[in-house]
């Protein structure tokens, strides 16, 4: 049995990968960003789910939510789900809180971090980028970023596996009932990478979809531009991996 935390798990594909981890015996630790939302994961919680609340566009938040889990049992593996379409959260959400659990967090886990096909349309600048939110950011954007975090861990921490997933344009509420792709094959990956022993979930440095490793955007493996972005995260965070 293994100790999990999916972020973004009060819908969704954040949901339903903490429910398909649950029902296979792991001890999952599920989150949502505030109260309301995290009494929708009552259910979770009745079957023995942990549960952290904390808003991922607030940094402190985001650092109380790693303390908290830090004074737990270390965790075996994390998977990043939470994420914004559109908005002033993007960066804050969809990067810069991935960036910090990873560095705050103790222990040797597993790491998923979800990506989108939309990570090709992604600029490899870091350029005028708004870590803080107070504009509007760039999701393709976004997408490349936290695919292009996932490959640099892989090469800064070996033996750890690292590895992004496209879940696909699924029908979630970010997706919207007309996305084509199977909803319920849109987390069955990242559940994989976080628990399996199979060899192909023990690699690291994948963008995966559907349990197919795929090859992302170029900038994905520069190894320059990926010490350019951790350089850029650990400048805006005060925190460095």
């Amino acid at each position: 049995m293994s100790r999990i935390l999916v972020t973004g798990s009060a819908d969704g594909l954040g949901r339903a990968a903490a429910q398909a981890l649950l029902s296979a015996g792991h001890e999952v630790v599920v989150h949502a960003r505030n109260q309301e939302r995290a009494a929708g994961l009552q259910p979770l919680v009745d079957r023995g789910a942990h549960l952290v609340v904390g808003d991922f566009t607030d940094r402190d938040a985001v650092r109380r939510i790693a303390a908290e889990l830090n004074d737990a049992q270390i965790l075996d593996a994390v998977v990043h789900n939470a994420g914004v379409w559109s908005g002033p959260a993007v960066m804050p959400v969809n990067v810069i809180a991935p960036y910090l659990l990873t560095a705050l967090l103790r222990g040797r886990h597993r790491l998923v971090y979800l990506s989108s096909g939309s990570h090709f349309s992604g600029r490899p600048s870091l350029s005028g980028v708004d870590w803080q939110g107070r504009s509007a950011g760039s999701y393709a954007d976004s997408k490349l970023f936290v695919t292009t975090l996932a490959a640099a861990l892989a090469r800064l921490r070996p033996g750890i596996p690292s590895n992004a997933v496209d879940p696909g344009w699924v029908p979630t509420k970010m997706g919207g009932p007309g996305a084509p792709d199977d909803l319920e094959l849109g987390h069955q990956t990242q559940a994989w990478l976080a628990s399996s022993d199979d060899p192909e979930a023990l690699t690291s440095g994948g963008y995966w979809y559907h349990r197919q490793r795929q090859q992302p955007h170029p900038a994905v493996h520069d190894e320059v531009f990926q010490d350019h972005l951790l350089h850029a995260l650990a400048q805006e965070t005060g925190t460095a991996v």
